[in-house]
């Protein structure tokens, strides 16, 4: 099994977590990684991984950025903007079917429901539109797009920014709390199973059961804000609770603007329809799918939590 493995971009959180599994799993010397900042992937060129330099923002840089790849790990830009999110994604794409890459599994996110084609959350737009497009490439790419469920990690930008650290006794956000709530999965066990899933196709493509297909990949269980919020007071022991306040008051607390600023703009407003894609149920879907191929139970959301906390 000889086949190239791409990962772009392939520097941050997530794409390390990928990378530190497949290392498990194929020679260092089978990874393509590619990253606007290669030096931080210097350990692991020293290690006999082909490094390469290629830049989102930067569309020229990517196009030879995939040659020789021939499964490619595609992680979406980091913003959720929609319209310029799009044209990134479509340009490293198109590149990578330019390179003859075979395969593309794209990192998409546990918003839309069951697998559903649509989502009342801006940030899902983006992903929706990508996960579009590669269903309708014509041959002979073919596609996986995984939908990393809501990292447990990333609770702050759920709850108006809480820090564990420094705790609030009011998380002051556009929601109740109650009704359907998020099946938070730990983001490296999403970087486990995308590595092995890629690991699978890598060893038997005509095998492989997620070929040209979206999949879902969440926590063990549905949390409701309150619970999550809850979870947050027990792990800094003390009492905690959801005020729930309008979005023009949401996206005038002071540590939401810089939070939610893109090139620029500031789209904390846009940013809340999350709240009400969640109140949806869009996020409440468990799938075992996550288990099965880790071959054990997911990570709860509060230990996840509470090791946060303590690191």
């Amino acid at each position: 099994m000889s086949q190239k493995i791409g990962i772009f971009p392939a520097s941050g959180a997530f794409a390390t977590s990928i990378i530190n599994h497949l290392l498990k799993l194929v020679p260092a010397s089978q990874l393509v990684l590619i990253a606007r900042n290669p030096e931080k992937l210097a350990s692991l060129s020293g290690a006999g991984a082909t490094v390469r330099r290629a830049d989102y923002d930067e569309p020229q840089t990517l196009d030879r950025a995939f040659d020789n790849v021939s499964i490619l790990m595609l992680i979406s830009y980091a913003s959720f903007e929609i319209e310029y999110r799009i044209k990134a994604h479509r340009t490293a794409i198109d590149a990578a079917r330019r390179s003859g890459v075979k395969h593309i599994f794209y990192a998409s996110l546990a918003f839309g429901g069951d697998l559903g084609e649509s989502s009342v959350a801006h940030v899902m737009g983006a992903h929706l539109a990508t996960e579009k497009y590669l269903a309708e490439l014509p041959g002979p790419t073919t596609y996986t797009a995984v939908r990393e469920g809501l990292y447990s990690e990333s609770f702050p930008i759920y709850t108006a920014w809480f820090d564990l650290q420094n705790p609030v006794e009011d998380v002051c956000i556009p929601h109740a709390g109650t009704g359907p709530g998020v099946a938070w999965a730990k983001r490296d066990e999403l970087g486990e199973a995308t590595a092995k899933m890629v690991h699978a196709y890598a060893k038997n493509p005509a095998g492989f059961p997620y070929l040209d297909r979206v999949v879902l990949l969440s926590g063990p269980r549905e949390v409701s804000m309150r619970e999550t919020v809850d979870v947050l007071g027990r792990v800094v022991g003390k009492p905690v609770r959801i005020r729930q306040i309008g979005v023009d008051e949401y996206v005038k607390l002071p540590q939401v603007g810089d939070k939610h600023t893109y090139h620029g703009v500031n789209l904390a407003r846009e940013w809340a329809t999350a709240w009400e894609a969640i109140a949806r149920g869009e996020a409440a879907v468990v799938s075992p799918v996550l288990g099965e191929i880790l071959g054990r139970e997911p990570e709860d959301f509060e230990t996840t939590v509470r090791a946060m906390a303590s690191s």
